[in-house]
């Protein structure tokens, strides 16, 4: 008798902590868990933390007539974290300060190229790399001005089914080329490309206050014109990069051709920019004429 009391005592002991587990998950049904939720895929919930993104994958060219090219292959990282900003009738929110590196290997030893042969032109480049601080956001707030919101699914495009969730992030981009002149309208020479972002990662870790940041897995294409150092003289065409990655526990998870790069070369990239940055945004595009402006960049291949 006493020992079904005490399995009894602790049947319910159990249910109470499952109980008060489950009330402290975030509801991404409400406005705040669903922002809660996203903060926790960006970065953390810890004001400061650092947290990183490390991806790797392959660039194809596209030309009208011939079969795609695989030119080369890209490794690159983001580091990142948040801030929280007081945004009164739009609720409590986070922003997001950022720099990342995007580095194009070789197809056969994985190492950052320094250059490339062109195969249309003949020309060996100099590989320009991406180096972009910062790359920041705007601060999300979980509610409008006048205090309506979206659900998890309308606003972010999540799905959840069982114990996974999953969204797809598409980014179109269309702005002003910083290497294309004045009159971009009338004559050409706007950046047009499309970021495509797909993330997913099991619910545990997503909704449950235990953790500070989820468990991400991330998927990123981009459908671009040509790279500026490829030389390409406005010829038809275009190149898509198609990666996967996750987010990793720390600097030292990331790949040894990545850290080697960052500690010989970019030492700041190991840690994120401050969450008061107020720096314009760098693109591949301002980066690439910061460095050659007045450079000669490419060298005739011998014949």
């Amino acid at each position: 008798m006493k020992k079904l009391k005490l399995a009894s005592l602790f049947l319910l002991a159990g249910a109470s902590f499952n109980s008060a587990f489950a009330a402290t998950k975030l509801d991404l049904n409400t406005p705040e868990g669903a922002n809660m939720a996203m903060r926790k895929i960006q970065c953390s919930t810890i004001d400061d933390k650092p947290v990183f993104y490390w991806w790797k994958g392959k660039v194809f060219s596209r030309r009208q007539g011939e079969v795609d090219k695989h030119i080369f292959n890209v490794e690159g990282m983001n580091v990142r974290t948040c801030g929280t900003v007081d945004g009164g009738k739009k609720g409590k929110a986070y922003r997001l300060v950022t720099r990342e590196i995007l580095l194009y290997t070789d197809k056969k030893t994985g190492q950052p190229l320094d250059t490339w042969e062109n195969p249309w032109t003949n020309e060996v480049v100099d590989v320009h790399h991406v180096l972009n601080d910062p790359v920041n956001q705007p601060p999300s707030f979980p509610r409008n001005e006048d205090g309506t919101a979206s659900p998890w699914k309308q606003k972010f495009g999540g799905d959840i089914k069982g114990d996974y969730w999953w969204m797809t992030f598409p980014v179109p981009l269309f702005y002003h080329n910083d290497l294309g002149g004045d009159y971009q309208k009338q004559v050409g020479g706007v950046y047009h490309a499309s970021e495509l972002f797909n993330f997913s990662g099991d619910l545990e870790s997503l909704t449950s206050s235990e953790k500070d940041t989820a468990d991400v897995h991330v998927g990123w294409v981009r459908i671009s014109d040509w790279l500026p150092f490829m030389m390409m003289s406005g010829r038809e065409g275009s190149i898509y990069i198609h990666t996967a990655g996750r987010k990793v526990d720390s600097f030292d998870d990331m790949g040894e051709v990545m850290k080697t790069f960052i500690n010989e070369h970019a030492p700041k990239y190991k840690t994120p920019p401050p969450t008061d940055d107020e720096r314009p945004n760098e693109t591949s595009w301002t980066g690439y004429k910061k460095v050659v402006k007045g450079e000669k960049f490419t060298r005739q291949r011998a014949q």
